[in-house]
This record gives structure tokens, C-alpha cells and sequence, in this order.
């Protein structure tokens, strides 16, 4: 009967390490190790050592924040590359002396050690102690994945043919060099440096004797002697290590005592992924997209545009008040907490849903002059749910698209005192039933200005205006604004109907913070080659949607939503930093937000389930969102100075009118009188006496009477 190499190895062990010693020994005698050689690869899986030389180890891509400060890694393997000239002699030594204490004498293959291991396999009768040299460990690493894989002693044989080629090649220093960078040491290091970053939180170069001692220690079993956990074992493990220092002349008696005695100190944790997760896994899809494979090989640096302390803020603010909603403080709220959902996760319960039971939350912060994501929340657990809210999931915005409408509505020439009306409607939809719409307390408030039509949030108003400027033109001022998401042509657009990115619906607001202009959200600074080469740097995109003046009415208008209307209590918290806003509600309560911004920040939240819930009972975005807005705002505000209010544009006139009628005041209509904000050319010319037409309700009773006509027998819709 006939036997594979790796049967023999399976069946009898004893026999296959006689055949070991045959190979590395009586072949070598006799002169036919190269013969043997030939068999061992005929299969054709022995690698070629020409690779090698083209060989450059996988290094991390770094990522940076906007001030220089590390935030992660991105890589398949995290890596970065030191010279040996820049690793320290004890470090070297402790890695030699333990691993393979005649490396500077054998030839890749260490005779002396192969017949110790041999004679010590065959008496356990099994595999109980290795001979791999560091070259053969390096075989191993280089081509990981085509060697590593066979678990056989066929491999070792293998590892061997590579070594000898690879000494034959390369010096016993570049051998070292490449083994130290490519060694594995657990806790997702690869490497000396990263390793030494890691576990002490410092490069290679500064690394004590005792720090040494213990990363060569990790060498014979990363995670077994892990020190993050199992400190004990790792410090034995450490101290042997210097012992064998000591033993072989590499330190002395007292550095050795010395270092046993060196209390084991490691950096504070920080793994890839705690600093803004969903922000740093939005850049790695940028850069995968524009890189590809290059961004895990190349060892990319990476500068965005994050600002850390705005972004632990975003972070505290969001879990804060999503806190508070679930414990009642806004009233009963009936569904699964978060903290309920972790313990049941805990005992044993299903985790990483696609749709998370608990209540989540989405924040994004930017600066609005160039569209810099400062801030990004994508929900409340990345490691429970990858899904990235603020810019995969398409959500209701509800009314903080109101003010695309209103902007629209200025953009024709109307004004903050036009007369709309806040009344009953009635409308056939597409699929033959009545939609009759209603405002968030079921009550209807009749005429009033546009002003405070925005800062109340009155819905029949809202569709009232997006009648009279035209479905098409909202739509396309949407658009402008940077929606990318199709908005069908419906009424129930103009109150916020049409599913949007949240990253995009808050970065839509920069229009206003900048007065007209409009910036795309961007995370990306510059990124630069292992050689400090700046290989992309990403332009950033403006484009002029309203003028100045038109820009600065919207901003005085959504002034008052944060002074006196749905998100007042914002500035009764003590907020008062020149800033304009608008709350956000669903007619079914399952999404809520609040989009604000002053002149140097736009920052928007959303709330709500993954799967459309209702969250609690009259959900409004001004009780449940705004409030973390307020505090992120004043922590931010804290540390940073305050912007300048918007100057008024030479284009804004002022006229004192009548609130009622939004004419020119005279004295027969002083108890209305109100001082209101023009883009000059629009000011009224009409005194509050005279008898003229409302040109918007022209525009929409023109429109109705444009409907087909209503089957009145039919109920209306609510």
C-alpha cells in the first residue's frame, strides 16, 4: 500500500520525522538533498523566490482628523514599516535569542535544531516541538497563502526549499528586517511598530527591555500571552523571555532583574473603529471606490475633515436625549430600550440586526463654507448595526423641507409678510381618495404672514405656498439644494413627504448659513503616498442657489422657529448664538428632526426607529430632537468663539406694514404695525386700506378650480 507525504505524517508521526531526518540529514550526506528538493515541489506549490522580489508587505492606510490627530486604520492587515536600523538592538536580540538563537550562523535551516526536534517527536510520538528557523517563519509569512494553509509536515518541507532560496538571495540583516515587519503579534498588529503602538502606545524605536522582552514574547502565541488579556500569563511569559536574554549575553544580570521587576504598563485602548465609526467607514467607501485595492496595500495617509471634540459631542448630545426619550422624560414611551435590548443580547439574544428594535438616531455636523463633515452619527451601536443612518437610509424629512418651499416661494418674488392661508383643504390624489392634510394640533389658524407660517410650521400653509410657486419648481429647487432622491409631484411633497438622505436634507441647509451658496458634504482632505506624495485631493463643490438677499430673508425668517416658534425651547435653554432652524415631523410620528445652522456650523439630527414606528404619542421634532441640537451647539460654542451675525445684504429694504394684510401700515392699521424685511423690489406698493387681490391665493384658488371636479359624496381622507 502507498502513502502520501501527508498520510505518512497522519499515521505514523515517528515515521515521518525518521523521514525528516533523512531529508536534513543522510540526503545532505549523500548529496542528494537538490533530488529531493525536486519532489518535495513537483507539485508546483512550492513558491518562486523571484517573487520576492517585488515583495512590499501590506501596510495600513492611516487616517487622520482635521487637526493631525490619529483616528484608525484601514487595511486587511495592520502594518507600518521600520527599517532595522531604526529597530533597537534589544528588541533585535530579544526576537533572535528566543526564536532562533543561531540565525547568524545556519543557512536558513538549523541542522543542530532539526535533529533535537526530531528525536524529542518521536518519543512524544507526536508533533511536540517545531524547528522553523526565523527565514523558514518568514517563508511561512511571505506566502501565507500558499504554505501556511497546510497544516502538514509536507508544509515544513516546503517552508524549507523557501528559506534556503531566500538566504541564498537576500543578507541575514534585509532577512530580519522583513521578518520583523511581517510578523504576526496579535491584537490585529502585524509588525514590530504596530505592535509597539498598540500595546504601549509608542514606536518601536522607544520600546523599554521589558517592552521587548514581551513582544518577542507574543511571538510563540499571540493570543495566548495577549497582555490586554491575561496580563499574568503575558508577563511570565515576558520574564522568560529575559531570562533567555540573560542567559545568552544580550543584557546583564542587573538590566535583566531590572526588567523583570517593570510593572506592565499598556496605552489605553484604541481600536480601529472607536473614533466615529460610521464617519471613518463613509471614507472608506470614498476611498475604495477611488482607490480600490491600492487603499490596503499602499499605505495610504488619509486627512479629513473630522473634528474629534465636535464629534464626542455630536456623540454624548445624540445618546443623551435619545436617553431621555426612553425614559419617559417626554412623556410614555412603550417600545424596547436600548439598554434592554443590550442585556437581552447579553443572555444570549440575537445581535447585528439589520433593522435594530431600539430607538436610533442619526447627527451630522459640517461646516457650511466648505462642506467639511466635522461630526457623523450613523446610529448608536456600530458593532450591533453597520448601517449608517445619516447617509444609507431614506427617511421622511417632514417639515424641515418646508423651508425649500418657502425659499422657493421668495425666490418668485413673494415675501416674509406675504398673506397665506392656513385653512381646511381638500384634494383628489392619484388614486382616486381625498387627501385632507392636517397640521400637527389638529387646529387651523386662518391668514397669516409667511414668516410665521414657516416658524409656526403650519402644513396647510406649506402646501398652500408650494401650490401657488408650482410642484415643478419646488422640485427643482430641491434639486439645487442638493437632494438627490426623486420627489414625486404630489401635494404632500410640500410638507415633507419624499424620502430623503439625512445627509443630505442637513446639508442643504448650508444655502442659508452661507447666504445662497450652496457646499456638498465632503469628508476627504488630501491624501498623500507612503512617500508624502499628495495622490487625491478632492475639490470642493459649490454652487449659487439663491442671492444673497433672498438667502438673508430665509435666515431672518428661520431665526424666529428658534426665537419663538417650534423650537423655542432651544433659546429658553440659554442658547443664543445668532441661529436659524426648522423642527421636522412625520404625520405619523415615526421620524423626527431638527436641522439648524449659524454661520460657521450646520448640524441636523434625526430620531427614529429602522423600521417606521411611531415613536410615543404627539412626537414632535422641537421636543425630541431639537434638544440634542441645543446642547452639541453650546458644548461646541464653549470652546470655539461665536460667529458674527449675518450681515443685512444693501439689497434688503425695510418697511413698517401691517401684519394683517402685509400692505404698507398707515394709521388707520396701527395696532398690527410690524417692521418686515424686503428684497428690494418686492416691497409692498399697496397701503393696508386699499382692496387688492392676495396674488398667492389667486395662484391657488387658480390652481384648484384647475382640479377635475370632486365626487362630494365621497368622505374626506385624513
Amino acid at each position: 500500500m502507498r502513502f502520501s507525504p501527508s498520510e505518512i505524517a497522519r499515521r505514523r508521526p515517528w515515521l515521518a520525522w525518521l523521514v525528516v531526518l533523512a531529508l536534513f540529514g543522510g540526503a545532505v550526506g549523500a548529496g542528494v538533498l537538490g533530488g529531493a528538493w525536486m519532489v518535495i515541489c513537483q507539485d508546483g506549490r512550492c513558491p518562486s523566490i523571484a517573487s520576492l522580489e517585488a515583495y512590499v508587505p501590506r501596510q495600513t492606510s492611516k487616517v487622520y482628523a482635521a487637526d493631525g490627530r490619529f483616528i484608525t486604520e484601514l487595511g486587511l492587515e495592520r502594518r507600518t514599516l521600520v527599517r532595522l536600523d531604526q529597530i533597537p538592538m534589544h528588541v533585535r536580540n530579544a526576537v533572535v535569542m528566543t526564536e532562533d538563537h543561531r540565525f547568524y550562523q545556519h543557512n536558513g535551516i538549523d541542522y543542530r535544531r532539526i535533529f533535537g526536534s526530531v528525536v524529542r517527536n518521536v518519543r512524544a510520538g507526536r508533533y511536540a516541538q517545531g524547528f522553523s528557523t526565523i527565514t523558514m517563519q518568514l517563508a511561512r509569512n511571505v506566502f501565507s497563502d500558499r504554505i501556511s494553509r497546510e497544516k502538514t509536515l509536507l508544509r515544513k518541507l516546503k517552508e524549507a526549499r523557501v528559506a534556503r532560496a531566500i538566504e541564498q538571495r537576500y543578507s541575514k540583516d534585509k532577512i530580519l528586517e522583513l521578518y520583523l515587519n511581517q510578523v504576526y503579534l496579535g491584537n490585529g498588529a502585524y509588525g514590530v511598530e504596530t505592535a509597539a503602538q498598540r500595546y504601549f502606545g509608542k514606536s518601536i524605536r522607544d520600546v523599554s527591555v521589558a517592552e521587548a522582552a514581551m513582544l518577542a514574547g507574543l511571538l510563540k502565541g499571540p493570543e495566548r500571552y495577549n497582555p490586554r488579556r491575561f496580563a499574568d500569563r503575558a508577563i511570565l511569559r515576558r520574564n522568560t523571555v529575559l531570562e533567555v536574554m540573560r542567559r545568552a549575553g544580550g543584557i546583564n544580570d542587573a538590566d535583566a532583574s531590572l526588567a523583570k521587576a517593570f510593572p506592565l504598563q499598556l496605552a489605553q485602548r484604541t481600536e480601529s473603529g472607536d473614533v466615529a465609526p460610521y464617519f471613518v467607514e463613509w471614507v472608506r467607501h470614498a476611498l475604495e471606490e477611488h482607490f480600490g485595492k491600492r487603499l490596503y496595500d499602499e499605505g495610504l495617509r488619509v486627512y479629513t475633515t473630522l473634528d474629534v471634540d465636535m464629534q464626542a459631542a455630536a456623540e454624548r448630545s445624540m445618546e443623551n436625549q435619545l436617553k431621555a426619550i426612553e425614559a419617559g422624560r417626554h412623556g410614555a414611551y412603550k417600545h424596547l430600550t436600548y439598554e434592554e435590548y443590550t442585556a437581552r443580547s447579553a443572555e444570549g439574544g440575537e445581535t447585528g440586526a439589520g433593522n435594530s428594535p431600539y430607538l436610533q438616531g442619526a447627527f451630522v455636523a459640517l461646516d457650511p463654507r466648505s462642506g467639511a463633515v466635522r461630526a457623523m452619527v450613523g446610529g448608536r451601536d456600530f458593532e450591533d448595526s453597520k448601517f449608517n443612518r445619516a447617509v444609507q437610509a431614506l427617511r421622511q424629512p417632514g417639515s424641515t423641507f418646508k423651508p425649500i418651499v418657502y425659499a422657493s416661494a421668495i425666490h418668485q418674488g413673494f415675501s416674509p409678510a406675504q398673506i397665506v392661508d392656513d385653512s381646511p383643504l381638500t384634494m383628489d390624489q392619484t388614486t382616486g381618495e381625498l387627501w385632507t392634510p392636517q397640521n400637527y394640533d389638529m387646529k387651523f389658524m386662518g391668514q397669516m404672514p409667511l414668516r410665521k407660517a414657516l416658524y409656526m410650521s403650519r402644513n396647510l400653509a406649506a402646501i398652500r405656498t408650494g401650490m401657488a410657486v408650482g410642484t415643478d419648481a419646488v422640485v427643482d429647487m430641491a434639486s439645487r439644494f442638493g437632494i438627490s432622491t426623486r420627489i414625486p409631484p404630489y401635494p404632500s411633497m410640500f410638507i415633507g413627504s419624499a424620502d430623503v438622505y439625512p445627509v443630505e436634507m442637513i446639508g442643504a441647509y448650508s444655502v442659508f448659513a452661507n447666504l445662497g451658496l450652496r457646499t456638498t458634504p465632503n469628508a476627504i482632505v488630501k491624501v498623500e503616498n507612503a512617500q508624502g506624495k499628495v495622490v487625491w485631493q478632492p475639490q470642493t463643490q459649490r454652487e449659487a442657489v439663491l442671492s444673497p438677499e433672498e438667502s438673508w430673508l430665509m435666515v431672518s425668517m428661520m431665526k424666529d422657529v428658534v426665537v419663538r416658534g417650534s423650537a423655542a425651547r432651544i433659546w429658553a435653554n440659554g442658547f443664543h448664538v445668532p441661529a436659524g432652524g426648522k423642527t421636522g415631523t412625520t404625520n405619523d410620528g415615526a421620524d423626527v428632526w431638527f436641522i439648524g445652522y449659524t454661520a460657521d456650523l450646520v448640524a441636523g439630527v434625526w430620531m427614529g426607529f429602522d423600521r417606521p414606528t411611531k415613536i410615543k404619542a404627539n412626537a414632535q421634532g422641537g421636543e425630541l430632537a431639537a434638544p440634542a441640537w441645543g446642547a452639541f451647539m453650546t458644548e461646541v460654542y464653549r470652546r470655539k468663539p461665536e460667529p458674527p451675525d449675518w450681515p443685512r445684504p444693501d439689497g434688503v429694504v425695510v418697511r413698517e406694514i401691517d401684519a394683517q394684510t402685509g400692505r404698507l401700515a398707515t394709521s388707520a392699521c396701527v395696532a398690527n404695525l410690524v417692521t418686515e424685511f424686503f428684497v428690494a423690489g418686492t416691497e409692498p406698493t399697496h397701503t393696508c386700506t386699499e382692496n387688492v387681490p392676495n396674488p398667492m391665493m389667486v395662484r391657488v384658488d387658480s390652481m384648484l378650480r384647475a382640479l377635475p371636479p370632486r365626487d362630494t359624496a365621497r368622505p374626506p381622507a385624513h
